[in-house]
């Protein structure tokens, strides 16, 4: 079985590295050292600082790994490539939620960044799967857990220009 494309923006590409870079080269030596000076302090039996060393040393391991598996299967959206006539990974769409009259701006982004606070949704949430490949001016249903939302394509531009 092929495993899942993360489809990333290059923001978030070089997030991901900067944070793996960071593990690798920061973390792992702070830890290793926290597990040394707890080592000196003899009996390991009853060491809450060598346990926790241990605990967070197993948590970076982890989160490398993650990270390792995310950039491995990691395919980049060139943002200043996106066609803007329809909605795509990689862009800024402004729409207008079409029961309160409200306007509300999103990046669409692969699932690994998503961030729904952030105003980043992913492509495969139910509202940026029903307005991927729309266009401005179109009128879009979205079936949720709250009922059928209705948005209006206001707007798709570029994320570097917002």
């Amino acid at each position: 079985m092929e495993e899942k494309k993360n489809i990333l923006t290059y923001e978030g590409l070089r997030k991901y590295e900067d944070e793996l870079h960071e593990l690798k080269v920061v973390k792992r030596k702070e830890v290793a050292e926290k597990i040394k000076e707890a080592r000196e302090q003899g009996d390991l039996s009853e060491n809450a600082e060598y346990d926790a060393a241990k605990d967070e040393q197993r948590d970076i391991e982890t989160r490398i790994e993650e990270l390792e598996k995310i950039l491995k299967n990691a395919e980049v959206v060139v943002e200043d490539e996106v066609d803007l006539d329809k909605i795509n990974i990689g862009c800024v769409v402004k729409i207008c939620d079409m029961e309160f009259e409200e306007e509300v701006s999103y990046k669409i982004v692969g699932s690994t960044e998503a961030n729904s606070l952030k105003g980043r949704i992913s492509n495969e949430s139910p509202v940026g799967k029903a307005l991927i490949g729309r266009k401005v001016g179109e009128t879009v249903s979205v079936e949720t857990q709250v009922g059928t939302l209705k948005y209006k394509v206001l707007e798709i531009q570029r994320s570097n220009q917002s």
